[in-house]
């Protein structure tokens, strides 16, 4: 589902809101979501799942084409993991 699949459905269910301000309302969500990980905080939609950040080390690495030693930077990734409830959910219907 893309944002904006996001958005229409949204208007859909609440035919009182106008989608202008769904659309705005699930910006200032995601923005929120993201500023909290750039923070170094995590993120926690109960039901859901948990957004956090998982440092990666700076390390030598190797160019596959040349062999030459190449330096990798530390980067920081977002993870997602989700909920039991969401686990539950996804895999009962198997």
């Amino acid at each position: 589902m893309t944002k904006s699949e996001l958005v229409t459905r949204l208007v859909k269910a609440n035919p009182h809101l106008i989608k202008r301000d769904v659309e705005m309302i699930v910006s200032i969500f995601f923005g929120e979501i993201t500023a909290a990980l750039a923070r170094g905080d995590r993120a926690e939609i109960r039901g859901f799942g948990t957004f956090s950040i998982k440092r990666r080390n700076a390390r030598s690495g190797r160019n596959p084409r040349t062999g030459a030693s190449v330096s990798v930077p530390e980067k920081r990734p977002p993870v997602f993991r989700g909920s039991r409830l969401m686990v539950k959910r996804l895999n009962s219907s198997a």
